[in-house]
């Protein structure tokens, strides 16, 4: 994904014509809406939508990020290695990150941090 820039951070025609205001969030969407991401600092760790916080997603993108990160945190919790943890994504079938077929410990560490 590439990083947007502060200003993109947040849609600037949300306004409409009259000065009624109209949320994009309230519009049904995709799963390849743009959507805000909190990177680096996850808002899990405390991070916020600010423009240095910031980078612009996918709504499906998010969501897969998400469920990764929550699975390998629970696991990381229960004390597993990160080959273990990579071993039970790839029984429970779990997509592997960046189009690769299997989970290793490398990209289970890389898409827990990243």
């Amino acid at each position: 994904m590439a990083s947007s820039s502060p200003s993109s951070a947040r849609c600037r025609s949300a306004t409409t014509a009259r000065g009624a205001a109209r949320s994009i969030r309230s519009r049904r969407r995709t799963k390849w809406a743009p959507s805000p991401d909190h990177y680096p600092i996850l808002k899990s760790a405390g991070g916020h939508l600010v423009p240095e916080n910031v980078r612009l997603s996918h709504v499906w993108c998010n969501n897969r990020d998400y469920g990764w990160r929550k699975q390998i945190g629970t696991l990381l919790a229960k004390g597993k290695s990160l080959e273990e943890i990579a071993e039970t994504l790839n029984r429970k079938d779990v997509p592997p990150a960046h189009g690769t077929n299997r989970w290793t410990a490398a990209m289970v560490r890389k898409a827990y941090v990243s």
